[in-house]
This record gives C-alpha cells, structure tokens and sequence, in this order.
C-alpha cells in the first residue's frame, strides 16, 4: 500500500525566554507572541503569553526568566517563516508599567538546539517637548501593537533607541519538510544564518 505524500509540514518550537540584560532597570516582566505568514497555523500550544516578574539578585546583574516555549505550527510552505517577537515592561518612577525594550528573531530553521540573543530598542519621543510631558505624565511612546516590530511596515518613520537584551534559546524540531522538498540541511544554511530568516527555496 503507498503511503501518501505529507500536505503539511510540522515545525515544533520548545524552549525558553531564557532572560535579559537592562543594566539601568529592575523588577522587568516580558511578554512574547509570534508573528508568522498566512499559510501558517498553531496546531500546539501558544500563540503569546506574558512571564512573571524578575528583579536582579546581589550577585548577578542579570534578570532571569526561564519561562517556557512550547508551540506547534504546521504549513505549506516556508514563506511567512514564525518570528518570536518579544516586549519588556517594568515600573518607572512613578511606578507605572511602561515599555523598557521590543525586539524579534526568527525561530531557527535548522533542527537542534538554539541561542539568540535579542536586541531590544525603544521608541522615541519625535521632540523635546513631548519628552517633558511623556516623563511628567508617564506616558511614553509604545506600539499599540508589538507586532509591528516584526513587520517592519511603518517603523522607518519611527525613532527609536537600542537599550538592552533579551536572551531565548530554543529546541526545534521539523517533521516532512524533506517530503515536501524543503531542504534545511547544512548546505543552505549560509545565506539564512547571514540574515537570520528562511531560506528561500
């Protein structure tokens, strides 16, 4: 009896938001989402979820998470390829909860074990006076929606200020991409570790 041929491949993403380093903040939560094409759907797991708060012990000046990962996607075709997109917020000084830093990283596309480290950057305010008043008012400049960091649509007109990073490691696992005539062995993988996103096949 023939087997079939697979109409889906599987990408399987367990891990952790390992944690961050923001050497001029303290008591930081993250929260994570994925933004992923449209040929692409979770079939496990979560989409975005939120991590507790973490503060900087005596000996380590390093916020520590360790808050996990685990998403299924299935799809078609590699286009669209998941981002994990991930925003970190804590008090200022008037102790609302304001955005210390957004960042993104594709999930790898190689099966195995994975570190990224995720630069973060913030918004900024266009003018001087806005500052002010962002700072009296605790308001600061945020996207209303931390997807966008993922899209790049709209963010050229955007000032922004690196500050931080967020440490992720991931474990992936891929189920009948070969099928599919998806190749993510060793050959292919130069121009996608260059600029950290799919191959295009």
């Amino acid at each position: 009896m023939a087997t079939s041929n697979p109409s889906v491949f599987l990408l399987t993403v367990n891990g952790q938001i390992e944690g961050a380093d923001f050497p001029e903040y303290d008591n930081l939560y993250c929260k994570y989402c994925y933004v992923y094409g449209h040929d692409w759907a979770i079939t496990t797991g979560l989409e975005e979820g939120i991590t507790q708060i973490t503060c900087k012990s005596s000996l380590s000046q390093t916020l520590v998470w360790n808050f996990p990962l685990e998403t299924s996607f299935k799809s078609t075709n590699p286009s669209g390829w998941p981002q994990l997109v991930v925003s970190v917020y804590g008090p200022d000084v008037f102790g609302n909860d304001v955005v210390r830093g957004y960042g993104a990283t594709h999930v790898p596309i190689t099966p195995g074990q994975h570190t990224r480290t995720i630069p973060m950057f913030v918004p900024e305010p266009t003018w001087k006076l806005q500052k002010l008043t962002g700072w009296l008012l605790g308001r600061r400049p945020e996207y209303t929606d931390p997807k966008v960091v993922a899209q790049g649509e709209g963010r050229e007109v955007t000032r922004v200020r690196s500050q931080g990073f967020v440490t992720v490691s991931f474990h992936i696992t891929t189920k009948d991409m070969k099928k599919m005539g998806y190749d993510t062995g060793p050959c292919n993988l130069q121009t996608a570790a260059s600029v950290d996103q799919p191959c295009t096949f």
